[in-house]
């Protein structure tokens, strides 16, 4: 089923400097502009985004390997459960025992990874959405992942983020932490750069 992922994403890991931040999540993933933020925003980190449509979080933990563990991923952003709402509404304890057996599976193949868990948007209220994320945020805290919400809109203005960022990289005040920024920050960039979904 996701054979071309897999060659596709195989391709790109052999030409890929390991370690860097990787956002493996689902199908509206996919499409992450990632050049485009990159250099909007001035990140010099590595980023590299190895979604798969339809990813669902029984299926993960084997993309991964295929897909991601050859990066050794110096944190990963996690954004999985778009395509597990019908299983989650029949079976929430089961959507949390494979989001937790994949956390373990990530931090048994990558040690030391970073894990950053990002809700699903929820732009019509759904309670399953609703629901859904508050299981994902409990499972980061007994996990230790962190948890970065984008289901409620609040205003985040990216013209004046790229203004901030130019003004303190001119000053020189990035030097060697440039490359450490929060996974919030990341997550309103990378997750939340249209400003219909903004947080």
């Amino acid at each position: 089923m996701y054979e071309k992922e897999i060659k596709k994403y195989a391709a790109l890991n052999s030409l890929a400097q390991p370690g860097g931040i990787v956002i493996f999540g689902g199908s509206t993933d996919t499409d992450i502009p990632l050049c485009e933020l990159k250099q909007a925003f001035d990140l010099s980190e590595p980023l590299y985004n190895r979604s798969v449509r339809n990813l669902t979080v029984s299926s993960a933990a084997e993309l991964f390997d295929a897909c991601v563990a050859d990066l050794a991923p110096d944190s990963v952003l996690l954004h999985i459960g778009e395509a597990d709402l019908n299983a989650f509404a029949e079976s929430p304890s089961t959507f949390d025992r494979d989001y937790r057996q994949l956390i373990a599976h990530i931090r048994a193949c990558v040690r030391g990874c970073k894990i950053a868990m990002i809700s699903l948007r929820n732009p019509d209220g759904s309670a399953v959405v609703t629901e859904m994320n508050q299981h994902l945020k409990v499972i980061a805290e007994s996990e230790r992942c962190e948890y970065n919400d984008i289901s409620i809109r609040r205003v985040w203005n990216p013209k004046e983020t790229c203004d901030v960022i130019s003004f303190v990289h001119s000053m020189g005040a990035f030097g060697a932490f440039r490359h450490r920024r929060s996974f919030y920050d990341l997550t309103k960039i990378l997750f939340c750069y249209e400003s219909s979904c903004a947080v």
